[in-house]
């Protein structure tokens, strides 16, 4: 009795130990597996870029904007939790002109020293002080061949993979393109009023004449709402558009006086072509 006793222990402690090794063994080759697959690290300015960024990186990314949902690159000021993000970084992607950039650049770049810096912008002409290059698709593919570019200098072994996702992201946004335009054939009116002056890129691609409500980054004077409801009423327009980023008193205003309504469009949403569709339908209908 006392040696089957002795014998059950011993057989359970053997099966405990091997047990336990193979558990070691399966956390061993975990972290091994997950060591050879760690994504790199790459901060962006606003949420668009990742969509970008991810389109060529693919699963060799992990992305993330300063900039978070509902929030302003004209006044959003980054968290401290965000810059020490960034010491994990290899890789910044910026617009090249937005506020935020020129506000914060210097101490997101000190926040990682050994990080690279791809401005998106380069190669592309710039109107005035309008940073909103990334509303206008033909110039996204420009600013994916500035981020192909900067991935393959920091990734180099995996050049052939970053350029069959970029090529491929170009012919997709070829294809938003002529989507785009086909969806604004037949508009009666050209001319749009909006509050926020983020469509430039878009309107001059598409044969259209944006509208500004606000003037230089300020609120519009009571004489300044004055002429531009008179503006809207020479012009037939009926719509005042506006992003859900910004205030929309000025434009309500001149709404109610023309008989109209505001209508949103998002120029900072996270799925760009999605969003670009959908933001080129109602365009379109607010025009007819």
């Amino acid at each position: 009795m006392i040696k089957r006793y002795f014998l059950f222990i011993t057989v359970l402690a053997i099966a405990m130990l091997c047990t336990g090794c193979g558990q070691a063994i399966s956390q061993s080759t975990s972290s091994k597996q997950l060591a050879g697959t760690e994504k790199i690290q790459i901060a962006v300015s606003i949420l668009p870029q990742i969509n970008f960024v991810e389109k060529i990186g693919q699963d060799k990314v992990q992305v993330f904007a300063m900039i978070p949902p509902g929030a302003s690159p004209a006044t959003y000021e980054p968290t401290p939790g965000q810059l020490r993000d960034l010491s994990q970084a290899k890789m910044y992607v910026r617009i090249g002109h937005i506020p935020f950039e020129k506000a914060w650049m210097n101490k997101i770049m000190d926040a990682s020293k050994g990080m690279k810096l791809v401005d998106s912008s380069q190669g592309i002409e710039i109107i005035g002080n309008d940073p909103h290059i990334w509303l206008s698709p033909k110039l996204v593919k420009i600013q994916a061949e500035n981020i192909y570019n900067g991935l393959v200098a920091i990734d180099p072994k995996n050049k052939d993979y970053y350029a069959e996702n970029k090529n491929k992201f170009i012919q997709e946004i070829d294809n938003l393109n002529k989507e785009i335009a086909t969806t604004l054939t037949g508009i009666n009116s050209s001319k749009f009023m909006i509050f926020h002056p983020s469509w430039g890129y878009f309107a001059k691609d598409y044969g259209l004449e944006q509208i500004p409500i606000e003037i230089e980054g300020k609120e519009p004077s009571a004489d300044d709402i004055f002429k531009l409801i008179e503006t809207a009423k020479a012009n037939g327009i009926k719509v005042i558009f506006a992003a859900p980023q910004f205030s929309t008193k000025s434009a309500e205003v001149i709404a109610k006086e023309i008989g109209g309504k505001v209508i949103f469009v998002d120029p900072l949403a996270r799925d760009y072509t999605t969003n670009m569709q959908i933001v080129s339908k109602t365009f379109a209908q607010g025009l007819k």
